[in-house]
């Protein structure tokens, strides 16, 4: 047993670390040394005829590598300026790292997390003003992403509006931010537009939908969302010909409120039923049944929140059934709220809406160029051939008319 070799680990892979920063160090200062040799024209301490200029010491600087922090030596000259192209002028780190420490804070780690990370693997702590400063480059390229052109057609199209705090004048209120979530020609969902939204009133939305329509969002035929009158009545206003399907899994719940916690369960199974049916005729007639049995048992109220409301949550029954479970609910962009959530939640209450617009289009960004946003979430094929197969229809019939 005693001739049984031992390794301590932690002390391996700190010479290891070590021996690469150190290598990356001279290496950079290497680099330094002969950009000087080339604007010189000579070696140090070369005395030539072809000689432009001498050396003059060098000044040290701090310089964040993946690698770790490392010391530089930048060479200083007598008469003509040193210009590295290695590394810009003021850059205390190179790109890849500030990239790094953007995608972390973007991708929903916090400020805090950000500097113990990078401490433990470039070793140097980041502060919080330098985060701030980097994302602000980040936010110039988010909002041109927010205002890109929309050139290709989105069939379906997904609306909803989530409430996040602000500190305004010491007092907080609440904030919406308005998404539009759309499926595209090819199938693949794509976040395409975001906006701040005031109190998710008829003015923000026809603002909204209106910056859509200008940015090209074209050949939508149905637009999801849930029962906000000012949503509604903005879309008949800038998108006439689109129809419009209120979310089902909100109506049965506006449905359920009217219900006594006792009778939820049964109630909440009839509901189901309804949209369990093969085509709109039988839904309309479950959705009877269901009336009657709600009349009938004393809960007139939400039998009338049913009788009311059936017709447009039906919307989806005149598109292709293979369709149906993903343009009935809103359940899709709900995800990408949930994602919304996870981010802000850990900043709390924002310092104005136009910080809390950034970071929610930061991180509908960054969902988008994940998986999330190449995966075909639905096949359109089935649109174009019914809609193909509707118009063969209605030249038959005027021929034979």
């Amino acid at each position: 047993m005693a001739d049984i070799i031992q390794f301590n680990q932690e002390e391996i892979k700190q010479q290891l670390g070590d021996l690469v920063k150190n290598t990356v160090e001279d290496t950079l200062n290497a680099l330094l040394d002969s950009e000087a040799d080339e604007i010189t024209q000579a070696h140090k301490y070369e005395r030539t005829e072809e000689r432009l200029d001498t050396r003059a010491g060098h000044y040290n600087r701090k310089f964040t590598t993946k690698a770790g922090e490392v010391n530089l030596r930048i060479p200083k000259l007598r008469k003509l300026p040193f210009e590295t192209a290695i590394i810009e002028r003021y850059k205390r780190r190179e790109e890849s790292v500030e990239e790094a420490l953007i995608e972390m804070y973007l991708a929903g780690v916090s400020v805090r997390r950000v500097e113990d990370i990078s401490e433990a693997l470039w070793g140097a702590k980041v502060s919080p003003g330098t985060i701030s400063n980097l994302n602000q480059k980040a936010y110039a390229q988010i909002e041109e992403w927010r205002n890109r052109p929309l050139e290709v057609e989105y069939p379906y199209v997904y609306m909803d509006g989530i409430y996040l705090k602000k500190n305004w004048g010491g007092t907080i209120e609440s904030i919406a931010i308005l998404v539009a979530l759309g499926v595209n020609a090819a199938g693949n969902r794509e976040i395409i537009g975001a906006a701040e939204g005031g109190k998710e009133d008829k003015e923000s939305w026809l603002k909204f939908l209106r910056s859509l329509k200008e940015r090209g969002l074209k050949g939508t035929r149905l637009i999801v969302g849930d029962k906000c009158l000012g949503l509604v009545e903005a879309m008949r206003e800038v998108y006439p010909e689109s129809k419009y399907q209120r979310c089902m899994v909100h109506f049965m719940r506006n449905v359920l409120t009217e219900i006594p916690r006792t009778r939820s369960k049964e109630v909440g199974a009839k509901l189901k039923a309804i949209f369990a049916q093969e085509d709109k005729a039988a839904c309309l007639s479950k959705a009877a049944e269901v009336c009657q049995f709600l009349r009938e048992n004393k809960m007139k109220t939400a039998a009338n929140t049913l009788e009311n409301g059936i017709q447009e949550t039906l919307t989806y029954t005149e598109f292709p059934r293979e369709h149906w479970t993903k343009i009935r609910s809103n359940n899709g962009i709900e995800r990408i709220n949930r994602e919304i959530r996870r981010r802000t939640d850990a900043v709390g209450c924002f310092p104005d809406g136009q910080s809390a617009l950034m970071l929610v289009c930061a991180r509908l960004r960054h969902v988008s160029a994940s998986e999330w946003g190449v995966k075909v979430y639905l096949n359109m094929n089935r649109l174009y051939d019914l809609e193909r197969d509707r118009r063969n229809e209605a030249v038959t019939s005027s021929s034979a008319v």
